[in-house]
């Protein structure tokens, strides 16, 4: 009877423990996702910080681009505004193709490409992409670990039970999925 307590006790113990691991394992994989999706808003913020010296140095070489400014101030703020990785993404893809039509713009003006500031501005802007992109990466590759240990068996079944959830990726929309021209 001694040997039967002692062995209903060891599987218990051994059982707690694997939950105990199995909640662990998940709840670093959501602090690591919460630190991945901080690096995307750190470097978002970059690029919308960068938006408005942009249209500065714009101003003055392009004046009759209004339309294009104004876009490009409405998708800083809807960026800025946005809460939801799916929302930024969205948001992010709005300010990529506004971005891309400022840049074919600026093609009409010969003094601006020329200009020392919007060279400068150009130059940031695309180590802000390439941050960018890989701050995604980051995000992304924390999410498929924390979900293929939501996917797994028991890992999957004692994550749902203790209320963890799949999450989505980053993902870029069509128009995003290409990147921003940056020509000097």
């Amino acid at each position: 009877m001694g040997y039967t307590i002692l062995a209903v006790t060891t599987i218990i113990g051994v059982v707690l423990l694997f939950c105990w691991y199995v909640y662990n394992s998940l709840a670093t994989g959501k602090v690591r996702i919460q630190e991945a999706i901080s690096g995307i808003d750190v470097q978002l913020k970059r690029r919308v910080d960068l938006i408005p010296n942009l249209i500065e140095t714009i101003k003055g070489y392009a004046q009759h681009e209004k339309d294009v400014l104004e876009n490009l101030t409405k998708a800083r703020s809807q960026l800025m505004s946005a809460k939801t990785p799916h929302q930024k993404a969205e948001s992010d893809s709005f300010l990529s193709s506004t971005l891309k039509t400022l840049f074919a713009v600026s093609e009409n003006y010969p003094v601006l490409k020329a200009s020392e500031n919007f060279i400068k501005l150009q130059e940031e802007l695309s180590d802000t992409e390439n941050k960018i992109a890989y701050s995604r990466q980051f995000y992304n590759s924390n999410v498929r670990d924390y979900n293929t240990l939501l996917a797994n068996i028991p890992s999957g079944p004692i994550g749902k039970a203790f209320g963890f959830a799949p999450l989505e990726y980053f993902e870029a929309e069509e128009a995003a999925k290409k990147p921003v021209e940056v020509k000097f």
